[in-house]
């Protein structure tokens, strides 16, 4: 099988990476050195699973011979019973070599910046974009990682019309990927004196940062403007213009920090925020270019696509892209959000699965 070479072709670049890591003469090379411990974990589980796969192969080779000619019928049972247990391990085993197999997202390590904004609705409609960021800082605190906010801008009912996360601390973009596009929330308002549902919406985009050489931005294309800090922060954020706000005049794209205190580390977080923006823009036109609609459930990231539906009336939670609701839609929206993003996974691992063609 095609696929059995390739993964035989890992257990050998396996045992190079370990020989090469094992050779102590000459001079010592940090960036080969660190460079080859990269690939000897990213090849480990795989490698792992492969040489397992191989060991049950080599076991129901030998079970299967037993059961050949064995004139005892409770040895025969027991071999028969023996061979069938090996075949469902390997069978298993098998699957999950395809997973691991499965085309690695590029971005699935990277630290991630969500854009929320308040779409249709009003007031309503900012006040379900805070509680979305409350969402997700949550669930990021669950899977240990680090929520900062970079940016906001309120509205007077206390809620965000548009709000600019980072979530750093390793895998960011392998969790929250499937949350850009259009959210729908259907509920009573607080200010609707009838008790009649409402229907509001926000949009939501999720961009891993951008590395330093995957963009390239020239100073001439930029405008740096300065303003004052809103919302919370003290006295500080009202007394000194320490937000930064940078436009690319080529794109028109616009990133702005208003959270450190000084000017250079917003700058600095502005700057983060508008490479991802560039590469994501980047990344959309090749798609379009070569008509290449990603297969995984991920879709463009396109803030038109309605993504999922928040019932609060009926205490559901439906995502449109799998065709799922999800009950207790208050754990949900308290972060516990892993049964969702889990469906999710597997449904896209689904897709590649069915999309990979695999040779005898």
């Amino acid at each position: 099988m095609k696929f059995l070479d390739r993964l035989e072709g890992l257990s050998k670049r396996f045992d190079e990476i370990e020989a090469a890591l094992a050779q102590t003469g000459g001079s010592f090379d940090q960036e080969r050195f660190t460079a080859l411990v990269k690939e000897r974990a990213a090849l480990a589980e795989t490698v792992e699973a492969y040489r397992s796969f191989r060991r049950l192969q080599a076991e129901l080779e030998a079970s299967e011979q037993l059961s050949v000619g064995e004139p005892d019928p409770e040895m025969a049972a027991l071999i028969e019973e023996e061979t069938r247990m090996l075949r469902e391990r390997l069978r298993s085993l098998e699957e999950f070599l395809h997973l691991l197999m499965l085309p690695k997202d590029p971005n699935d390590d990277k630290d991630i910046f969500i854009e929320i904004r308040a779409g249709v609705g009003g007031d309503e409609a900012s006040l379900f974009a805070t509680d979305l960021l409350r969402m997700y800082l949550r669930y990021a605190e669950s899977l240990g990682l680090r929520g900062e906010l970079i940016s906001m801008s309120e509205n007077e009912s206390g809620g965000y019309k548009e709000v600019i996360i980072a979530v750093k601390g390793g895998s960011a973009y392998h969790y929250f990927k499937y949350e850009s596009g259009v959210h729908r929330v259907q509920r009573v308002p607080v200010t609707e004196a009838q008790g009649r549902v409402h229907t509001s919406t926000a949009t939501v985009a999720v961009l891993p940062e951008a590395e330093d050489l995957e963009i390239s931005i020239n100073p001439k294309d930029l405008q740096i403007d300065t303003f004052k800090s809103s919302g919370a922060g003290g006295q500080h954020v009202n007394k000194t213009e320490s937000a930064i706000r940078v436009t690319h005049l080529p794109t028109g794209l616009v990133a702005a920090s208003q959270q450190e205190r000084s000017q250079l580390q917003n700058r600095e977080r502005a700057m983060a925020m508008l490479r991802s923006m560039l590469l994501d823009q980047k990344r959309r036109e090749a798609d379009e270019a070569m008509g290449n609609l990603r297969r995984s459930q991920v879709g463009k990231g396109d803030r038109s696509e309605k993504i999922r539906t928040y019932n609060v009336p009926q205490d559901r939670v439906t995502d449109h892209r799998i065709n799922q609701s999800f009950q207790n839609l208050k754990a949900i929206m308290d972060g516990a959000m892993d049964r969702i993003v889990g469906e999710l996974q597997r449904d896209e691992q689904a897709r590649l699965l069915a999309g990979e063609t695999i040779a005898s």
